[in-house]
């Protein structure tokens, strides 16, 4: 089968920079599919950074320490983009404007008002495909929560509760990052590094807070600074969001939480949906279960858990009996991303796109409502403005 190959280029060689090069050469794991990747380029303003592509990836050509000359890269289509939030604007942008697709990670700016800057780059460039990492929402068990969604399957909605906790943190003698600083990380601490990931299905189903009653919490205050000192930690550790949403038909709260410090949780992302038809929900804390309760007036209340078989979005050579992983979530949330870019969001082989850019604006609305919300210590309206 002829494919397209969609050159990239990676600005940021990080951890998430490798995982997509694992992702890359992993591209024989897809069957079915007539588009690749291939990192042509990659950038780092630290030299040590982009050595093990040049060691590891063998179809990069070209390593740079300035973003500005990769994006003047003629070979380079689009781009893979993992900086720290105080840069998402005005790399962003430059990425935007200089006609490269972009995949970049959340928050999509430090705070709202850099997010805005950033989507009326994408307004004035709708040629270009803009899109954000958030790869948990393709599991399977995610994706069965999406389709019973989509199906209308629970009825009237009582409830729904989200989050991704982690535990990384729970370590007082971790040293000091970038993610602690104000001026990097931005005032959202855990909920702009980790939110977009909780709100993705939300806002994939239409469901946004109209107001949010934030608790906030700041558990380590300070951490080794790698200098043989201490420095103040700034940013939130943990975050619950308790929001009232309300639609077109119905209306019914919603709590979202991001942890830093979530003892025994390494990474656990989960949804749960309660419904007055039907009840579900999914964690990969046990990523080969689906948990549901199919109710029917005056029948009985039973969860039902069964095994998913390995049923990705796009097809692969792994056999329906097997274990599905973040590596493959990351595999899946790439193969979208090149789909939308080889053949525009009608010609994908699957419905499922990553994470929009209006998702992440809307994730912007709701954290700067819940800092107000723990400003006051009260209830803070969220503000959709012309509904963006």
């Amino acid at each position: 089968m002829a494919k397209t190959i969609v050159s990239f280029g990676v600005i940021g060689c990080g951890l998430m920079g490798k995982e997509f090069a694992s992702a890359a050469a992993r591209w024989c794991h897809l069957t079915g599919v007539d588009f690749e990747p291939r990192i042509v380029a990659v950038c780092d303003a630290n030299p040590a950074a982009t050595q093990w592509f040049e060691e590891n990836v063998p179809s990069v050509e070209r390593a740079y320490t300035d973003y500005k000359e990769l994006l003047a890269d003629p070979a380079v289509e689009a781009i893979y983009c993992a900086v720290p939030h105080n840069l998402h604007e005005r790399i962003y942008i430059d990425i935007i404007r200089a006609g490269k697709h972009l995949l970049g990670e959340k928050p999509f700016g430090i705070d709202r008002r850099a997010n805005e800057a950033i989507m009326a780059a994408i307004r004035e460039n709708p040629q270009v495909v803009v899109r954000s990492s958030s790869e948990f929402p393709f599991f399977p068990g995610a994706q069965q929560i999406v389709q019973w969604v989509n199906e209308g399957k629970f009825g009237r909605i009582i409830e729904v509760e989200a989050g991704f906790w982690h535990s990384s943190d729970l370590d007082p003698t971790k040293p000091i990052n970038w993610k602690r600083r104000i001026a990097t990380n931005g005032e959202y601490g855990c909920m702009g590094d980790l939110g977009l990931h909780v709100l993705h299905l939300p806002m994939r189903f239409g469901w946004k807070p109209n107001s949010v009653r934030a608790l906030l919490s700041k558990i380590v205050d300070e951490r080794p600074d790698g200098k043989g000192g201490m420095a103040p930690c700034e940013t939130w550790d943990n975050a619950i969001l308790a929001c009232d949403v309300k639609t077109d038909d119905q209306r019914f709260p919603m709590v979202l939480s991001t942890k830093r410090i979530a003892p025994g949780h390494a990474n656990t992302w989960f949804i749960r949906i309660q419904g007055t038809e039907m009840s579900a929900e999914f964690t990969t804390k046990n990523p080969k279960q689906v948990a549901s309760l199919p109710y029917t007036p005056g029948g009985r209340q039973a969860w039902h858990v069964v095994d998913a078989p390995y049923k990705s979005t796009y097809d692969t050579i792994t056999g329906g009996i097997f274990e599905f992983g973040f590596s493959d979530s990351i595999l899946q949330m790439w193969a979208a991303f090149c789909d939308e870019v080889a053949h525009g969001r009608a010609g994908m082989r699957q419905p499922f796109a990553c994470a929009l850019p209006e998702e992440a604006a809307g994730s912007h609305r709701l954290f700067t409502a819940a800092l107000e919300s723990h400003k006051t210590g009260g209830t803070a309206l969220v503000d959709w403005g012309d509904g963006a």
